[in-house]
């Protein structure tokens, strides 16, 4: 991988091999079997070296880069997918974008702050890392940042909290819940149980008070 005026380029060999055993031989090599496909481009077999497509994923799967597939010209593309097991990459899909068409892809959101909640006892519970999106490749962000510093126990964080860049739209239900901070199961029980002995206490103390 290298970069040019700020653009990332990433080559790829052609690919023949289709077979399992042969898959597994190139992982061996530290390479990682791939396909590209796209407006006007049949699935084409691949493979990337595993170090340098590691750079490229670390910049975000919205991340428009340019992959030359050795022998060819360079082309827009976007990590479109990828499959990883026990921190080994397995495969990668590419797709070949146009700058001046729509694109929808899912973004990672990126968490920012502590939580005030967890201060008392909460926990920050997210149950979304990721958010589709639409829009230019230029105009897609490569994460969106949420500041959670304001979250209290009991605060929910939805899709249509988040911020987006200009031209870029939302294309998940806005109520979908992302993010919440929670009271700790053992925490409510205990907080039951204190309840519980106050209540039984003030009982106690009533019914003296009223035989007295």
């Amino acid at each position: 991988m290298s970069s040019n005026g700020g653009s990332i380029q990433l080559t790829a060999q052609p690919r023949t091999e289709k077979k399992g055993s042969a898959l597994r031989g190139l992982r061996l090599k530290g390479r990682i079997p791939a396909v590209v496909y796209g407006s006007e481009l049949e699935g084409t077999p691949v493979h990337v070296d595993a170090k340098e497509f590691n750079k490229v994923v670390r910049t975000g799967r919205s991340e428009v880069f340019n992959l030359t597939v050795e022998g060819g010209e360079a082309i827009p593309v976007i990590i479109k997918d990828y499959q990883q097991r026990d921190n080994q990459w397995l495969h990668a899909d590419f797709l070949k974008i146009s700058k001046n068409k729509p694109l929808r892809v899912r973004v990672s959101i990126d968490y920012q702050g502590t939580p005030v909640g967890t201060k008392t006892g909460g926990i920050l519970q997210i149950q979304e890392t990721e958010v589709e999106v639409e829009g230019l490749p230029a105009d897609l962000p490569s994460t969106i940042e949420v500041d959670v510093s304001a979250l209290d126990v009991g605060d929910k964080l939805s899709a249509s909290d988040l911020k987006l860049p200009k031209g870029v739209t939302l294309h998940v239900p806005e109520e979908e819940l992302l993010a919440s901070i929670i009271v700790p199961r053992a925490v409510e029980v205990e907080n039951a149980a204190i309840a519980g002995d106050a209540a039984a206490t003030e009982g106690t103390v009533a019914s003296e008070n009223k035989e007295s």
